[in-house]
């Protein structure tokens, strides 16, 4: 008999990852054409869904498109992103309402304010994989119902990224955030130089998508914690932001992460100041929002792993004022399961292990507060 935990749904993602063309084929999010029929393939992010398209008639335009398969008058138009014969190779598309508006970039792809010099060498292959990561962030935030809105949109709010390689023998480029502005040195998508990094930081994750969710997650916090009554919760949990930064991350540089770190960050740069600690919270909550979704979206959930952890339950959590308790629970418990399991594939191929880090009592407090703010947002 299949044990009746494995008759459960297994709850709908926020942000969709499994797709399917309209010659029934599996279609992937990065996808801009269908493999086996060779329809193109657009992301309609307010829809969370790659679409097969196919050339809507004459009169609506040069350019425009429709999802193939839906009957002409209830076919939303489309346009492609101008990005996508450039070296970003975009496969999102517009509204109608975003061309009447006269955009011919994408959400995402509006966003990005600075581009990489592509005189220099091998910078249109960095540009691409930064916003193919960029796409898979910007998709969550909007699945995950955060606001998104680029500088030019919002010039007061609004997000915009700066994309910059160093010159010849200049100052090295550093990734920051200041007021809505992302900073990312682009050579971080050469995977040698960023693992190189990573070795002589002693960290056990760097990657593209990381780092533009730890970013985002100092931009989120200006915009939804800093001028809100979140600011106090904050406090509570990750410390008093007031205390000096740039001395806090050169004490960190210099004397590394206290001994006992893993017992109240999810990282040992976590601990260098709260700012960072709430950055690399919100950057480990979008992992597992993501991962969640994209397993459930082909089915699997932590809850069908037959893999026995102590679950966390309500006594982790401060306060007892937020009544989606048990939603935050099933999330963190499945989290916990499914990279239980993923971590021993990972083994099983002799790389590194897929979720290199163990969750204590406070980081998951914090990782409460993360998913409070954003519900809050949404």
């Amino acid at each position: 008999m299949v044990p009746v935990a494995a008759l459960r749904a297994v709850p709908l993602p926020k942000t969709p990852r499994a797709f399917s063309c309209a010659c029934g084929r599996p279609i992937f999010f990065r996808n801009s054409q269908c493999l086996a029929c060779q329809r193109p393939l657009g992301y309609a992010a307010t829809r969370g869904s790659l679409l097969a398209l196919e050339a809507a008639p004459a009169r609506a335009g040069k350019g425009a498109w429709r999802e193939a398969g839906v009957p002409v008058r209830r076919a939303p138009r489309y346009a492609r992103c101008a990005n996508l014969d450039s070296a970003a190779a975009c496969n999102w598309l517009l509204d109608a309402e975003e061309v009447a508006a006269g955009f011919t970039l994408c959400r995402c792809c509006r966003l990005t304010r600075t581009v990489p010099d592509l005189s220099q060498p091998d910078a249109g292959v960095w540009w691409c994989r930064i916003e193919e990561a960029k796409r898979r962030l910007v998709s969550s935030l909007i699945g995950l119902g955060l606001p998104v809105k680029s500088r030019s949109e919002d010039a007061a709010h609004g997000l915009a990224f700066d994309l910059l390689l160093s010159p010849p023998g200049g100052p090295a480029v550093i990734t920051g955030h200041a007021d809505g502005i992302i900073t990312l040195d682009a050579s971080e998508a050469d995977d040698a130089r960023r693992e190189a990094r990573r070795g002589q930081l002693r960290e056990p994750y760097r990657t593209l998508l990381g780092h533009l969710r730890h970013e985002t997650g100092h931009y989120y916090w200006q915009l939804l914690v800093e001028p809100s009554p979140w600011l106090e919760h904050f406090r509570s949990l990750f410390g008093d932001e007031r205390q000096d930064y740039a001395a806090a991350l050169q004490r960190h540089y210099a004397e590394g992460a206290p001994a006992d770190w893993g017992q109240r960050f999810v990282s040992a740069y976590a601990s260098a100041h709260p700012w960072e600690d709430w950055a690399e919270t919100w950057a480990h909550y979008l992992h597992l929002a993501d991962t969640l979704d994209t397993a459930r979206s082909f089915g699997l959930d932590g809850e069908r792993v037959e893999l026995s952890y102590e679950r966390f339950g309500p006594d982790v959590i401060a306060g007892g004022d937020d009544p989606d308790v048990q939603g935050f629970l099933a999330l963190i418990n499945s989290w916990m399961e499914l990279t239980g399991v993923l971590n021993e594939l990972s083994r099983s191929m002799g790389v590194a292990d897929f979720y290199p880090f163990v969750l204590s009592v406070p980081a998951v407090r914090k990782l409460h507060l993360v998913h409070r703010v954003i519900r809050g947002a949404a």
